[in-house]
């Protein structure tokens, strides 16, 4: 019992391991064990699984970002804005209608793909990079920047996007929908590849330290010949290109997209995630495994109220709970 107490108390990743756990256990014992067979009843769990975390992909890819951008010291309202401004620029590109960019002049199938995955890239990376240089260069808070350029995303794409219905060709879907046997799990397996790509820059590269330190304490960064400016704007770069990813996960995933609606309440799970992982909403510290961890939770707490009947909007009521809650215990933690 001294060495769980102590390895909950001293590590966080470990009391969040430990409670996706018990999310598991419950969502098992909710789905139940009517089955004619062992293997029907494994068959219909791996099932439920690859839905709930090829639902939860894309949220997931933002979360990581997410977690960068908190340990800095920043928060990005506008990642749900930012995924539905990329996503209409890739429907445009690959549109198969007469309004189509890329087949009106000739560009199908794959090159076509591929040219809409390196545009909606870079595009994400530039309205990354500016909100970036508005926080860094125009000495805006992030809250006050990120949450102006929600507006602004998604206001200037439902202008341009309204009365427009792009079809997304059928090949495309394969990005996402690609089966190995009888799953679909590629969603899911960009997800873990970034986590990989990411869980490395935090640990070992110059950037992933710098980051930790800006967020600790930026002032003594300064002083240790950090460039502090670069490293919030790179932190805001990295995040609009995780957001691009996510698009067009959600784009070949779904295959249309509300531009209304979609991505709304995106920055909220990232949020969530990053901190029931164990991110500190003051900075400096957190971890990708954690956040991973994080999203996991989220998407098992939202399955299993789904599965309870509980109506979408008290969902977000929960969600908002257990947010205060993570915050509290780190305020705990410090005291």
């Amino acid at each position: 019992m001294k060495w769980f107490k102590e390895k909950w108390n001293d590590e966080p990743v470990f009391s969040i391991a430990i409670a996706f756990l018990i999310m598991v256990i419950l969502q098992t014992i909710v789905l139940g064990f009517d089955y004619d067979s062992f293997g029907s009843w494994f068959t219909s769990w791996i099932n439920n699984w690859i839905n709930i975390l090829r639902n939860n992909a894309g949220v997931g890819i933002m979360a990581l970002g997410m977690t960068f951008v908190i340990i800095s010291g920043g928060i990005d309202l506008a990642v749900g804005s930012t995924l539905v401004a990329t996503g209409a620029v890739i429907m445009m590109l690959i549109d198969t209608g007469p309004k189509g960019i890329l087949g009106g002049i000739g560009l199908t199938g794959v090159p076509a793909y591929v040219i809409t995955i390196i545009l909606a890239i870079i595009l994400g990376y530039l309205l990354g990079t500016g909100i970036g240089l508005l926080i860094t260069k125009g000495k805006i808070p992030p809250f006050i920047a990120t949450l102006g350029a929600m507006k602004i995303f998604r206001s200037v794409t439902q202008h341009f996007m309204q009365g427009y219905n792009p079809t997304v060709p059928t090949s495309f879907l394969q990005i996402s929908s690609f089966r190995i046997g009888t799953l679909m799990p590629m969603p899911i397996i960009y997800w873990l590849i970034i986590a990989a790509i990411l869980y490395y820059v935090s640990n070992r590269t110059i950037f992933g330290r710098q980051v930790i330190a800006v967020g600790s304490n930026e002032k003594a960064a300064r002083l240790s010949g950090v460039n502090v400016e670069r490293v919030k704007r790179r932190v805001y770069s990295l995040m609009g290109v995780l957001v691009a990813i996510a698009a067009i996960i959600q784009v070949s995933r779904i295959g249309s997209m509300d531009f209304a609606n979609a991505g709304s309440g995106n920055e909220m799970d990232a949020i969530a995630a990053a901190v029931v992982g164990g991110t500190s909403m003051s900075g400096g510290r957190g971890t990708i495994i954690g956040t991973v961890f994080g999203m996991l939770i989220i998407a098992v707490m939202n399955n299993l109220l789904n599965l309870f009947g509980v109506p979408p909007f008290l969902r977000e009521a929960f969600k908002g709970f257990i947010v205060v809650c993570a915050v509290l215990l780190q305020k705990k933690e410090k005291s």
